[in-house]
């Protein structure tokens, strides 16, 4: 009974140490619990470039906690992946004014200096940057011109990219953020994942799972 017992704990300890493997040594991904597929993919996919959609909102906290680990990741993505950062609405006037700062602040290049202090204004502050108002205050206390930063939000090259958002967010039917898209197929599920860096893990195992998918379609 002894070396039966001793057994069965040889055997539980091999197993808990199975799952305290990382995801990319442990198991292949698992449809359900890793990702799901995206109902409606989208068909114009670049040939040469895997994309990966992140869709997010400067009004959500957890785009905002785990804004600094995708940073650093999508730096270091392969050359032929390619990462969009997307702001969703989700039809609300106020959001809306969140992801006019985020396109404006890109075309202001002023995106990487500010980005994560916008999180941390709305999300940690409490910071009121639901107005256009508030947005042109909230700029000129940063050292950015409001007069020149108004009319960037106001562009059309943001009207253009905030509708451009507003299509894509339809199309993969975001209902909740942060969502992660790879390669117009396959949808990042948390269910896998016990931190923020495993969610990454699930997306680089994804990354090459769609990689392997074109390379078996122009074999065929």
């Amino acid at each position: 009974m002894d070396a039966i017992r001793r057994r069965f704990s040889l055997y539980l300890l091999a197993f808990l140490a199975f799952l305290s493997l990382p995801l990319t040594a442990s198991a292949e991904l698992v449809e359900g619990r890793h990702w799901k597929a995206v109902s409606a993919p989208a068909t114009e996919q670049d040939a040469d470039e895997i994309e990966v959609l992140e869709f997010f909102s400067y009004g959500c906290p957890h785009c905002g906690d785990i804004n600094p680990l995708i940073k650093q990741w999508a730096a270091a993505l392969p050359s032929d992946v390619r990462f969009e950062r997307v702001p969703v609405t989700f039809g609300r006037a106020a959001w809306e004014s969140l992801a006019r700062l985020y396109f404006a602040l890109d075309y202001a290049d002023a995106l990487d200096r500010l980005d994560q202090d916008v999180f941390d204004a709305v999300t940690k502050q409490r910071t009121n940057l639901y107005t256009e108002k508030a947005v042109l205050s909230w700029v000129a206390e940063q050292d950015v011109d409001p007069e020149t930063f108004a009319k960037l939000y106001n562009s059309f090259a943001v009207e253009a990219a905030l509708a451009r958002a507003n299509t894509l967010a339809a199309r993969f039917k975001v209902n909740a953020v942060p969502m992660i898209i790879v390669d117009g197929r396959y949808q990042v599920l948390g269910e896998g994942a016990k931190t923020k860096a495993e969610l990454l893990e699930i997306a680089d195992a994804l990354i090459e799972q769609a990689r392997q998918a074109r390379t078996t379609a122009a074999a065929e």
